[in-house]
């Protein structure tokens, strides 16, 4: 078994490696992705040992970017296009929702376009304006798109893996203040599905539903709750399109409780989804209702204010008393 402790940038790192050994269709692409290594240092090294015909530095183009991505997948490449920051996604979402989206279903099926779009999103990092923000929820919505978000380096190398090798086009947002935890990644391990949750902490008491960076802000909760007599337990999501509600629910079945924290606004966020259907299959289980843990509906704010906008410790566990008062 090939186990090593790799933080979660280089744990993408090494997932593209070993993807791009593997298909010479594999390219990255994106801005300063080349000789620089990316911003975050994530496809660190890749252009020296691929060469710059498959490790491409492009124009500060987004639209472009994936155009071009688009165009490389119909004629059979599997291109790992990377947008900088969360906040620069805009210039490309027509060309994202309008033909990455559509193209198979506007083709009966018979043209896949296996294109994967990594985009480091969410606050923590002291950005300023369009580098910290949660846009996955504008994603999730659009049919014939995938969206997944690692929490931790595991998954970080093995849904990588996962998403080049799909013949759907994916969206693998990256949680950019999570870049530098470290985890063991067994490179050898059998996987399990891309879109399926997994329980990151057994609990009776009360259900904790996240994904990406709030995961960890879950775990800290839950052990502070511990401390206290209260069991929670905390599923990580990994997907927001599909949902694995499957785990949800029978998480929430045992527990009766749930609260959904995402950094994103809660006002029409991925939260609001994972409610509703777990007050529709939950219905006759659930003992409190469902409450949702998120950013502000406001812009991000300043680096300064980033403390008062995301959710932490406080606010998760507040919400968790007022579920567990009902």
């Amino acid at each position: 078994m090939a186990i090593e402790k790799l933080s979660l940038a280089k744990a993408v790192n090494e997932a593209l490696r070993s993807t791009m050994e593997a298909d010479p269709k594999v390219l990255v692409m994106g801005e300063d992705v080349g000789k620089l290594g990316g911003v975050f240092r994530v496809t660190d090294g890749l252009q020296k040992d691929f060469g710059e015909d498959r490790v491409i530095d492009t124009p500060l183009a987004e639209s472009g970017i994936i155009g071009t991505a688009i165009g490389l997948a119909l004629r059979g490449y599997r291109p790992v296009a990377e947008i900088q920051f969360d906040g620069f996604v805009f210039p490309a979402y027509d060309q994202i929702v309008t033909q990455l989206a559509k193209m198979h279903a506007r083709a009966l099926g018979k043209v896949k376009l296996p294109v994967v779009i990594r985009i480091p999103y969410g606050g923590g990092i002291g950005a300023v304006e369009h580098h910290s923000e949660s846009p996955e929820a504008l994603f999730a919505h659009v049919a014939g798109l995938k969206v997944v978000s690692p929490s931790n380096a595991s998954d970080a190398y093995w849904m990588m893996r996962q998403a080049v090798e799909s013949d759907d086009p994916v969206i693998y947002f990256e949680p950019k203040r999570r870049y530098w935890d470290k985890a063991e990644v067994d490179t050898a391990a059998i996987p399990g599905p891309l879109h399926a949750a997994r329980v990151a902490r057994e609990g009776t008491d009360l259900t904790l539903a996240a994904y990406g960076p709030m995961v960890k802000v879950c775990l800290e909760a839950a052990a502070a709750a511990a401390e206290e007599g209260k069991s929670l337990e905390v599923v990580d999501l990994r997907s927001m399109s599909p949902i694995d509600f499957d785990t949800v629910q029978r998480s929430v079945e045992k527990t009766r409780r749930l609260v959904v924290v995402h950094e994103a606004p809660v006002f029409l966020g991925t939260g609001a989804e994972i409610a509703a259907r777990i007050t529709e299959r939950c219905f006759y289980h659930l003992e409190a209702p469902v409450l949702r843990v998120g950013g502000m509906h406001a812009p991000y704010p300043p680096a300064r204010l980033e403390d008062e906008y995301l959710p932490g410790l406080d606010r998760v566990l507040d919400s968790v008393d007022r579920a567990l008062a009902y």
